[in-house]
């Protein structure tokens, strides 16, 4: 894993800006201030065509935010088409990035500033702009065929379509074509150094260092100097041109506070990276090497892609032929006594159900990621969704449950790497780990913990006076006898057993038996379950907020955006999907109301009425993006003063 350099925690310096950054109206609308001025937070969303870097440039920005000590959350937002129509709003590639002194929790409901390298880029984006907030629009793009594949009938330059925002149009593909002219390069390769250009303009607008972007571009290109000069002569071409702006008072520049933070290692980290290391932890917690049987599918391909550079830590991949087959060799691996991984998103989790009963019913060990996308079938499969909810608790055939844990953001994925893993492990399970798309690939600032504080993980007993379906009375786990043991030859499969030789066995009353068993097994999970706590608010009386998953920073903001504004609200987030903490009943009934919000058509909101016979009120949104922070903080507001939560979609005919 890789370290990261020790920084001291900076202090944040007091202005009259709002001290919560991701509170709706917190972040400043550029331009209604006075140059150079110091700012809490920004929103700042880069948006163009795929091939424009957009991606690529959104990283770069975050990880100069980063360096200057900020407190940070991204959104990558990619097109959900690989080869959409250049120039379209569907082939549009956005990357959001937050950034401010405070404790950044969401990337932002709405940007302060908005790069757009095209005229589909204005289109798809100008609605996530805030009224009054500042657009720099490539207008060397803004050609007649360019406006009509957006599908402008005019120029939106030169109407109505951009009143109450700034727009700073610069003719950044002339600029760029300019800058690079010295260094050789063909026309088509000097386009695809806009974004550079595009970068150094935003670095000078916020203050940020451009000698690490100029290393990265150093290394990156090492084998292809031309196009590496070309690179650096466009990033420092936009920073220049900044500086000359601003002596002639077109553009200003503004400064962000840095956060502050624990004294300690620092990393940017998204989901999809944290979850991967937390495995590998995990693994030599328990003092076993990690098999990960996979097969790529968006937005979980991350995830083998990072454990298939990990081999120094004892991890083998294997890129499978299928996802049958990823996961049948990760349980295989198991049985060997390995501990076996498999990961994908939502259809590949569907053909991997079979063997996933297969592995409840060995009582073997395995952790299933499971990295949410839209749906059903292929969906969207770029785009964020909790829509997996059911699939993971209820998805197979027979009376086959198992635990279902869910990570909260993209740090957090590391830690719940390793619960899933303890559970699986120590009750002889598979375990599903629920996380999404927008969390998979965001990312966040993370202090890199400390491994030899971590508690071990406890495999059960292996050899000497354990048969191979002696059980733990405690956890019900039956002994994990790998082949080779001696004297301590089984058979298992997918066929029933009987409870006390593992023989096949076709009893009616054994099946009973073991049914029972096996539901059992995976409820008495809840006793080792922390009490489920409130993140904030009281633990009873007024609205309870409830999510799970990556609405984590929305909610938590709106929350206490809601209280500040004196209704008495709470929050409570979900990591325990199934079964719940033994708590969570009790917690639940002591509130006046009850709020579910969840990206997805109420699964979670469907499951607590079942479980606990409750009355709650479900907000959902299924559209491929994020909840937001106001859509959370208006259902509190209209809970609260008694009106009724309606979603009234448009009415199908």
């Amino acid at each position: 894993m890789a370290s990261a350099p020790t920084v001291p925690a900076p202090q944040a310096t007091e202005t009259d800006a709002p001290a919560d950054p991701d509170r709706p109206d917190s972040a400043t609308a550029l331009g209604l201030r006075t140059a150079r001025e110091t700012l809490e937070s920004v929103v700042v969303r880069f948006a163009g065509d795929s091939g424009d870097g957009m991606q690529l440039t959104g990283t770069q920005f975050a990880q100069s935010a980063a360096l200057g000590g900020h407190g940070l959350s991204t959104f990558p937002d990619y097109p959900a088409e690989i080869r959409a129509p250049a120039g379209t709003p569907f082939g549009v590639s956005a990357f959001q990035v937050h950034f401010g002194a405070s404790e950044v929790m969401t990337p932002g409901d709405i940007s302060d500033v908005l790069v757009a390298m095209n005229p589909a880029a204005l289109k798809a984006n100008l609605e996530r702009l805030r009224p009054g907030g500042l657009a720099i629009v490539d207008t060397g793009s803004f050609t007649k065929r360019a406006l009509d594949k957006a599908g402008y009938a005019h120029n939106p330059l030169d109407d109505q379509t951009i009143d109450g925002f700034r727009i700073l149009g610069l003719d950044i593909t002339k600029q760029t074509i300019e800058a690079v002219k010295p260094h050789g390069l063909g026309n088509k390769d000097a386009l695809r150094c806009k974004n550079m250009w595009t970068l150094g303009l935003t670095l000078w607008m916020f203050g940020r260092d451009r000698q690490p972007v100029i290393d990265w571009l150093t290394t990156k290109f090492a084998a292809k100097a031309p196009l590496a000069e070309a690179n650096v002569a466009a990033l420092n071409a936009g920073h220049a041109y900044g500086e000359t702006a601003e002596l002639g008072g077109g553009l200003r520049r503004y400064s962000v506070l840095p956060a502050e933070a624990d004294p300690g290692e620092y990393r940017t980290v998204t989901g999809n990276q944290a979850l991967s290391w937390g495995l590998v932890a995990a693994a030599k917690l328990a003092g076993l090497d990690p098999f990960v049987g996979s097969y790529p599918i968006t937005p979980a391909s991350p995830i083998l892609h990072t454990l298939s550079g990990m081999k120094q830590f004892g991890v083998i991949t294997f890129q499978a032929e299928d996802e049958i087959a990823a996961i049948c060799a990760a349980l295989g691996a198991s049985y060997a006594g390995q501990l076996g991984i498999t990961s994908s998103s939502g259809p590949g989790i569907a053909l991997k159900t079979e063997a996933l009963g297969l592995a409840i019913a060995t009582e073997l060990p395995l952790v299933v990621v499971n990295c949410q996308r839209g749906g059903p079938s292929t969906g969207l499969p770029t785009k964020t969704e909790q829509s997996d909810l059911y699939q993971a608790i209820y998805g197979r055939n027979g009376d086959a449950p198992l635990p279902v844990i869910a990570a909260s953001g993209p740090a957090d994925c590391f830690h719940t790497a390793i619960e899933a893993t303890r559970i699986a492990i120590e009750t002889m399970t598979p375990v599903i780990v629920l996380t999404d798309g927008f969390m998979a690939n965001a990312a966040e600032p993370w202090r890199l913990p400390d491994l030899t504080g971590l508690e071990p993980i406890t495999p059960p007993k292996r050899g000497g006076d354990a048969g191979p379906f002696e059980r733990d009375p405690e956890t019900q786990a039956r002994a994990w006898v790998t082949p080779g043991t001696p004297d301590r030859m089984h058979r298992i499969g997918g066929i029933e057993k009987d409870f006390d030789t593992g023989h096949i066995s076709y009893d009616a009353a054994n099946h009973q038996r073991m049914t029972r068993l096996r539901a059992d097994k995976v409820a008495r999970v809840a006793r080792r379950l922390p009490a489920q706590r409130v993140e904030q608010g009281s633990d009873a009386g007024g609205v309870a907020v409830v999510g799970w998953g990556s609405t984590y920073g929305a909610l938590a903001q709106a929350v206490r955006q809601a209280r500040r504004e004196g209704i008495e609200a709470a929050h409570i987030h979900l990591r325990h999907l199934n079964p719940f903490p033994t708590n969570l009943g009790a917690l639940l009934s002591g509130y006046d109301q009850i709020l579910v919000a969840e990206m997805n058509n109420g699964q979670l909101a469907s499951v607590l009425r079942d479980r606990y016979r409750i009355d709650l009120a479900s907000l959902t949104k299924v559209s491929g993006q994020p909840l937001t922070i106001c859509e959370v903080q208006a259902a509190i507001a209209r809970l609260d003063a008694g009106q009724s939560l309606d979603q009234p979609d448009q009415e199908i005919a």
